[in-house]
């Protein structure tokens, strides 16, 4: 079978399709043949080796699937190796889905929804009325947490991007207005995967209480030292967030995924797709996104 694979780091360059032999499923999983795997910021961070979790080579990446069972069923599930034609599951980690939903819309719910739910809820705990801005707007994560952000009562939602078409996408979703730095006022919450200097700007704009929620650091530069004594004297907090281990906790999964999936249906909330690449062309996808090309939801489709 096909599969996308890297035996040393060092970025988009590294990743090769090889011909790998069918995965096994073991007790209590099942063996999927894939629809379409997800593509996030984190498999990038994987192929040049600055992920958190450091992956022993060659490693296959891809966290998400849409597939079918040998039975027909058509699922969502996490998994791991999911740049492939065919991968194993758990069965008590299948989502079952009607044939009518996207498999990139679904895919989109399942790791950037969670990731942006979490961040709001868990990580920043949103009350109603405070203001909230969202870094990278346009992206998987960001395109949802600017449409959870007004779902759950934000007093006013402001958006970070790179380009004017980006922009009229976010103020589409919701946004009040599209910002720089320095704001024009101070934020009670601020969402960031960037790092760096973003972070440095946003640190010194929070109001009284105020929480920076970071959660990757796509530009690649040295972590910020974050000094005690600033955060004494801004009166406010910085919060890490990391979506892997926050799905090994008890009730972090099931129901806000639920409730994900029916403000989808129901129309208020509206995961973002963007480009769909075929499995061999997963360097490409890698390319698009470092270089900020795309938006919302990328997927690889054997």
């Amino acid at each position: 079978m096909l599969a996308i694979q890297f035996d040393r780091f060092g970025g988009p360059e590294v990743l090769s399709p090889v011909e790998l032999a069918a995965p096994v499923p073991g007790p209590g999983e099942v063996l999927l043949t894939v629809e379409a795997a997800g593509v996030n910021f984190a498999d990038t961070h994987q192929a040049d080796g600055s992920y958190l979790d450091a992956s022993a080579l060659p490693f296959v990446p891809g966290s998400e699937v849409v597939g079918r069972t040998p039975d027909g069923r058509r699922v969502l599930a996490r998994v791991s190796r999911g740049y492939t034609e065919q991968v194993t599951a758990k069965e008590s980690v299948l989502l079952d889905l009607p044939e009518d939903l996207d498999a990139a819309a679904a895919l989109a719910l399942m790791v950037q929804g969670l990731t942006a739910w979490h961040l709001l809820r868990s990580a920043a705990r949103i009350r109603p009325g405070e203001s909230v801005v969202v870094h990278s707007a346009a992206g998987g994560v960001g395109s949802l947490a600017v449409q959870l952000a007004r779902e759950f009562g934000a007093g006013r939602v402001l958006a970070q991007v790179s380009t004017p078409a980006k922009e009229r996408l976010v103020l589409g979703l919701g946004a009040d207005a599209v910002t720089g730095y320095p704001l024009a006022e101070k934020a009670d919450i601020i969402l960031d995967a960037v790092g760096g200097e973003l972070f440095d700007h946003a640190l010194g704009s929070l109001a009284s209480f105020g929480r920076l929620v970071t959660y990757g650091s796509a530009a690649r530069t040295d972590f910020t030292p974050v000094d005690p004594a600033l955060l004494g004297r801004l009166n406010a907090s910085v919060v890490g967030f990391w979506l892997r281990p926050t799905l090994m906790l008890p009730g972090m999964v099931t129901g806000p995924l639920e409730e994900l999936f029916d403000l989808a249906a129901a129309g208020r909330l509206r995961p973002v797709t963007g480009g769909s690449y075929p499995l061999a062309e997963a360097r490409r996808a890698h390319e698009d996104l470092l270089a900020r090309r795309t938006t919302g939801k990328l997927i690889l489709t054997p």
